[in-house]
């Protein structure tokens, strides 16, 4: 059984040049986690390894691009109109700095989302150097913050591509289950475009496997197909399937302060350690 991604020709082979291991890359770090696949982990995956490397004593910064606001939410930030939010940033030239709001967590913050973000996509399409708003606006931030992770929407629409223009490394998180790898050829496609026409230092430098359950042969099918695939930009740590995981954002925060002994927890902190070794 093979884990297609189910597109017209297949994954791109992993000798591309968007796809490139993170040897030693130098702060500040700035992620795009995207997934044009639905319920992967994506912003789980932002919030809690954003809340991880904050806990290694890192200043992070969440950028939530997703109209949902799950990010926002997710880090204890309520949904509701602030002065200035990602939006702005995008159509109206706010600066970033002025969007940035505080969680609980030190060293940890977020550029929170709005419903507003749903309508972006359209207006965007007329606006002068509409792929690059983002760029233009975390470039300003200088070397405020160590890492930056813009949790993506799951398309590959403008808001996504002012994603992936402004970010140096893409995060990809797989489930670890059957068409794992659906769209992701597509994406890499994307990706491979963005750095060829917007942005060239972009690569995908990270994948996450999630959603890992040992007792089932296809977790382990999926992790050896993915490895087998991508080698090196594959971490060696997997996130598990975990209620605990999957509860935290109901309680506004991440799985690291909602539960600091669960699997979920300490995977995640492991992830952090993991990527921050990669960094110069």
């Amino acid at each position: 059984m093979s884990l297609h991604d189910g597109t017209s020709g297949g994954v791109p082979s992993a000798g591309v040049p968007a796809v490139t291991p993170a040897s030693r890359r130098p702060l500040p770090r700035v992620f795009a986690v995207a997934n044009q696949k639905g319920g992967v982990g994506k912003t789980t995956t932002t919030v809690n390894l954003g809340a991880a490397l904050a806990d290694l004593g890192h200043r992070v910064l969440v950028m939530d691009l997703d109209p949902q606001g799950n990010a926002t939410t997710g880090l204890g930030i309520e949904a509701r109109n602030f002065d200035n939010s990602i939006y702005d940033v995008l159509l109206h030239d706010v600066a970033l700095e002025d969007t940035i709001e505080p969680t609980s967590i030190k060293n940890l913050f977020v550029a929170p989302a709005t419903i507003d973000l749903a309508g972006a996509e359209i207006e965007l399409v007329p606006a002068f150097s509409r792929e690059l708003r983002l760029r233009k606006a975390v470039a300003e931030l200088g070397d405020d913050f160590a890492y930056v992770l813009i949790d993506c929407p799951p398309s590959l629409g403008l808001i996504t591509i002012n994603g992936l223009a402004a970010a140096s490394e893409v995060l990809v998180p797989i489930q670890c289950e059957y068409y794992a790898l659906e769209g992701l050829g597509q994406l890499l496609r994307n990706v491979e475009l963005v750095r060829s026409n917007l942005n060239p230092r972009l690569a995908v430098t990270t994948i996450v496997l999630t959603m890992y359950d040992a007792r089932t042969k296809l977790a382990e099918q999926v992790v050896r197909e993915v490895r087998d695939h991508f080698g090196e930009v594959v971490c060696r740590t997997m996130i598990p399937r975990s209620v605990r995981i999957s509860e935290a954002p109901s309680f506004g925060q991440p799985v690291t302060l909602h539960d600091p002994s669960s699997r979920g927890a300490i995977a995640y902190r492991e992830l952090a350690k993991e990527v921050a070794r990669g960094s110069a």
